[in-house]
């Protein structure tokens, strides 16, 4: 499914519509598709402790622009990625993304998801809860992610290696 333009500022059924399919692009594996959803200055934030102001100034578990993003997916493409043999999947289980704001004037806007996120590889499985907070923009009449948030229950505990995204 690929997103419709936007000719009126997105309702608030467009915004969780937006989260649910995000998510799916991941489980299906659609990353090129995925990233595409995000903004040229678009980042992917998992902070390293409960309440991280910023992913500059502070140690992150995860601190991503595109270009970083779009060669995490190409490593993940080779058939030399060790770490994803065997395969990798994942599942995310949302509640209903709550609309924290929305500022049409400027085309911002602000979700938070709770979910527990789940990622098998083998006889491995990894069982995270979650909370994601998406800053949309709107750019061409298309919802865009600025930045994905996901803060982790037990960030600051001994994490395995996440191979895929949560």
């Amino acid at each position: 499914m690929s997103q419709p333009q936007l000719t009126t500022p997105p309702a608030r059924d467009d915004l969780i519509a937006f989260v649910y399919e995000e998510a799916r692009l991941i489980d299906d594996k659609r990353f090129d598709d995925w990233l595409a959803l995000f903004a040229d200055d678009g980042r992917y934030w998992i902070p390293l402790v409960p309440g991280q102001q910023d992913g500059i100034n502070h140690a992150s578990l995860m601190y991503e622009d595109r270009l970083l993003l779009q060669l995490r997916i190409e490593r993940m493409r080779s058939p030399r990625a060790f770490s994803l043999q065997p395969e990798s999947r994942c599942l995310h289980v949302l509640q209903c993304p709550e609309v924290v704001a929305q500022d049409h004037e400027s085309g911002t806007y602000l979700t938070r998801t709770r979910y527990i996120y789940v990622e098998t590889r083998g006889e491995e499985q990894q069982v995270y809860a979650c909370t994601a907070e998406h800053t949309l923009v709107l750019r061409d009449g298309m919802l865009k992610v600025r930045q994905k948030r996901v803060n982790l229950l037990n960030c600051d505990a001994a994490l395995p290696s996440v191979q895929l995204f949560m």
